[in-house]
Formats: structure tokens, C-alpha cells, sequence
């Protein structure tokens, strides 16, 4: 795992298409339990080198129930975005996620952490390329039927600051879905 590790950590393949160079951030050990799949580096986190070193980490966080040492702990949350790479700014946020980190990288990860169970689909580009066929016509549906991908995924909006509104608007989110979540990490750590 540490071989791969460092490749990916070494990777330029797409080099020459991001603005700020490549410098793959994740977080991933064989043993890892619970799998977060979100989009990619913000500006922050390309600095720090930190996987959900921000805002939205912290809000994420708040919604695992967990705290910094846990989260950060590779035996127990490995941290494999879409994108390892800040892929650049786009007219309303952040370009997507380069397409490159998971063709290339993801499934050689995946197939040294048979420990885990339980994968997090942050956002909608996760949730489209793991779901396939099965993803609904939009986020908050998909998110909405979160149950149906169990116990394998588990569907949630990205907790950037920017999806105050979307959270504001789906207020069940918080209220129904986040204290599921948390007993299930709870759960899957008590083991």
C-alpha cells in the first residue's frame, strides 16, 4: 500500500491542465473501515496538503460525529476524492474533478482495503460514477434515497459552505439523515 501510496502522491498526469500543479492529497491504509469518496482539493487543502482541511471538513465532521484524531486516522476513514488534484476555478465554484485520479488510481486502492465497509458518496460526481445506473435524476433524490445503496454507500450532499441553501431547503437532511449516519459509523467502530 505505502508504494502506491507514494505513486499516486507522485502522479502528473494531468499536470499540464492544473493551475496551481499537481499535489495529490488523500488519506487511505489497508485497513481503513469507512471510505470518504468526495470531489476534490479546494485552494485550502492544495496549500495544507490536509484532505478536508476547511469548512466543509469541518462540517463534515459535525455530520460523522466524529472528531480531528478519528477522522484522520487511515485505519479508520481512508480519504479517496474523485479528483486527488485542486483541478481549478470554474464561472461558479471549483472546476469538476479531474477524470484521470479515479480511471487511473481508485480501483488499485480499492482492491488493498478490503476492511472497509462502508463508502461515503459526497456529492454528485461521486455518487454518478459509483451508482452508474441505480444514481436518481438528481442529488436530492439520490440523497434522499440514501437507504436503497445500503450497506454498501452511503449518499450525501457536499458540506461546503456553498450548499447553504440546498441545506436550508432540505432541512430533513440534518434532521433525518445525519443521526442515521452517525449511528452508523458509531456502529461500524464499535466492531
Amino acid at each position: 500500500m505505502n508504494n502506491l501510496l507514494n505513486e499516486i502522491k507522485g502522479c502528473k498526469i494531468c499536470k499540464d491542465q492544473l493551475v496551481l500543479g499537481p499535489r495529490p492529497v488523500l488519506n487511505a491504509h489497508e485497513k481503513s473501515k469507512v471510505l470518504i469518496i468526495g470531489q476534490a482539493p479546494g485552494t485550502k487543502v492544495h496549500k495544507s496538503g490536509i484532505p478536508w482541511d476547511d469548512q466543509s471538513g469541518k462540517r463534515l465532521r459535525i455530520w460523522l460525529g466524529v472528531d480531528d484524531i478519528d477522522f484522520y486516522d487511515p485505519t479508520k476513514f481512508g480519504i479517496v476524492p474523485m479528483g486527488f488534484c485542486y483541478p481549478g476555478k470554474g464561472k461558479s465554484g471549483d472546476l469538476p474533478p479531474r477524470k484521470e485520479c479515479a480511471l487511473q488510481w481508485h480501483s488499485q486502492l480499492f482492491e488493498k482495503m478490503q476492511g472497509v465497509e462502508l463508502m461515503l458518496l459526497i456529492g454528485r460526481y461521486a455518487q454518478m460514477y459509483y451508482l452508474e445506473k441505480t444514481v436518481k435524476k438528481n442529488l436530492t433524490e439520490t440523497v434522499w434515497n440514501y437507504a436503497e445503496y445500503l450497506p454498501k454507500y452511503f449518499c450525501m450532499p457536499h458540506p461546503s459552505p456553498r450548499n447553504g441553501i440546498w441545506l436550508k431547503k432540505h432541512s430533513w437532511f440534518e434532521r433525518e439523515i445525519v443521526p442515521t449516519l452517525q449511528d452508523r459509523i458509531q456502529t461500524i467502530f464499535k466492531d
